[in-house]
């Protein structure tokens, strides 16, 4: 066979270093961007952060934390150390990020490493408005509250009462150990047999009941403590230890009755039962349920230190005449630069030492341009999606109107996934609180008048319907459902169910009061 020649013509996507950095930097949350930035300041010699600013969080994280005398004494001090050194350079403030840092003309752009790629639709510079604008007034409607500063913990609560008794030096140690081994509810976690075993000898059986029963004696000490119910091993327990406390009436035996063995008729409200197994009235069922209710299911929930859980927005929309502006938040927008010092060494270099420093350099320009285009990315959709909510930010939830990924993705000309990567894990802060981008987006359900409405608005709706209900007669799932149709959406009844568990809403029977 004579051999021949064939052509044949093929394509394939290939994504570049820098495309797959701007695409990871797109879909992190603030949080991890700042990790990101942190981790490559250590990396590369090249990138450096302002002298007059500070990591982001850190500027965030400081107007919840509450001020102190040395702290602002402190700031005072390092301000007027700054204006000193800005006066002996000559008042010369150190240059931030510009444009013209890539490069002015499509062959410098090719020798720094920024050749115009089109990175998923992202433009390649972000707009004027979109990195300067954070400064703008409305800005103080959405500075966090400062928060208390931490209370003492349950178990130094705990040993604070404890070195007050006058106890046997034997009892004062089983005390320690009871309240060492209380959890954050102020439980016992494990049995008095177990936190024995834990401590003597398996082999000295004598050594074991002693210790047990010197545990069961600090047992008693500990729930005379405040407050009251610590210790317990159970619901039921605590709850019996809150009720002794008060005077002994038929109502208060009624209680503790229902807190020893009737609770799972508690909480299915089943009314008739509880009248049953207690022989009590309808009247003072009610009372007793008062009393149970009053009680604290959790005696170390006042203890808890929560863990600040502070979500930074990432935009803030602010009111602009009748309209609606979209900023970016300056407290998430990193201030980075080239370090000169290093810039200038390489400049007029050669050789393979040289071409590998300019290597570094060309990954912190590109580095600090997808920082840029991701800022300007969150930027774009943010104000689209404003545009088309618009009657969310004047109504609320209520008036949330349909909308789908598809939608934004077609308007800005970007891919549905890069619509997604930005609303995931990125945060707005409006005048009715702070969302994650996706909570915008929500499928349509059909009207009677032949149009939609948004599932958003419906969950808004039941939550409103639910809220206004009688606590004798809550609302079931086919009431909402009819109540919904009266409005002029049709939802079948396991919609509602499913939109109602999404709100954490307790079925109707639960919600029932006795």
């Amino acid at each position: 066979m004579k051999p021949s020649l064939q052509v044949r013509l093929s394509q394939h996507l290939a994504l570049t270093p820098q495309l797959q950095q701007s695409i990871r930097l797109l879909q992190l949350s603030t949080l991890e961007l700042h990790q990101e930035i942190e981790q490559m300041l250590e990396q590369n010699p090249f990138l450096e952060v302002e002298e007059d600013s500070r990591p982001p969080l850190e500027m965030g994280m400081e107007r919840v934390a509450p001020a102190t005398d040395a702290g602002r004494e402190a700031e005072r001090e390092a301000q007027r150390e700054r204006q000193q050194e800005r006066d002996d350079l000559g008042g010369d403030e150190p240059a931030g990020l510009e444009p013209g840092d890539f490069g002015t003309t499509s062959h410098d752009d090719w020798e720094n490493g920024t050749e115009s790629d089109d990175f998923d639709g992202i433009r390649e510079l972000p707009s004027s408005q979109g990195t300067g604008s954070g400064t703008g007034s409305g800005d103080d409607d959405f500075e966090p509250v400062d928060s208390a500063a931490p209370g003492p913990s349950l178990q130094d609560h705990l040993k604070r009462q404890l070195l007050g008794m006058r106890l046997a030096a034997e009892d004062a140690a089983a005390v320690m150990v009871l309240i060492e081994s209380l959890n954050d509810d102020g439980y016992l976690a494990d049995p008095i047999e177990e936190i024995a075993a834990q401590l003597a000898d398996a082999d000295d059986p004598e050594a074991l009941e002693e210790l047990t029963d010197r545990l069961r004696c600090g047992l008693k000490w500990l729930q005379s403590l405040d407050p009251t119910g610590v210790g317990a091993a159970n619901l039921s327990e605590c709850l019996l230890l809150q009720l002794r406390t008060g005077p002994d009436t038929p109502v208060r035996r009624i209680a503790m009755a229902i807190a020893a063995e009737h609770l799972e008729l508690l909480a299915r409200r089943d009314q008739r039962k509880l009248m049953q197994a207690t022989g009590a009235t309808d009247a003072q069922l009610r009372d007793a349920q008062a009393l149970i209710v009053a009680c604290e299911p959790k005696p170390g929930r006042p203890f808890t230190r929560a863990e600040a859980n502070i979500i930074v927005p990432d935009v803030i929309v602010q009111k602009s005449g009748r309209g609606w502006k979209v900023v970016l938040n300056p407290d998430v927008a990193p201030k980075l630069k080239l370090n000169d010092l290093y810039a200038q060494a390489i400049r007029g270099q050669r050789g393979n030492t040289a071409s590998g420093i300019s290597a570094r350099l060309q990954e912190a320009r590109w580095f600090m341009k997808n920082i840029l285009q991701r800022f300007d990315t969150i930027l774009r959709v943010s104000q689209a999606i404003v545009e088309r909510q618009k009657a969310f930010f004047t109504h609320g939830a209520i008036a949330m109107k349909p909308l789908v990924l598809r939608e934004i993705a077609d308007e800005l000309g970007l891919h549905e996934s890069t619509i997604s990567r930005v609303t995931t894990a990125k945060y707005m802060a409006t005048p009715f609180g702070t969302y994650e981008l996706k909570y915008f987006f929500g499928s349509s359900l059909n009207t009677e008048a032949g149009g939609n409405a948004s599932s958003t608005a419906v969950r808004a709706l039941i939550k409103q319907f639910v809220d206004a209900e009688s606590p004798a007669k809550p609302l079931s799932d086919s009431q909402l459902a009819d109540m919904l149709a009266e409005q002029g959406i049709q939802v079948a009844r396991r919609t509602v169910a499913k939109y109602r568990e999404a709100l954490k809403i307790a079925p109707a029977n639960l919600r029932k009061a006795l």
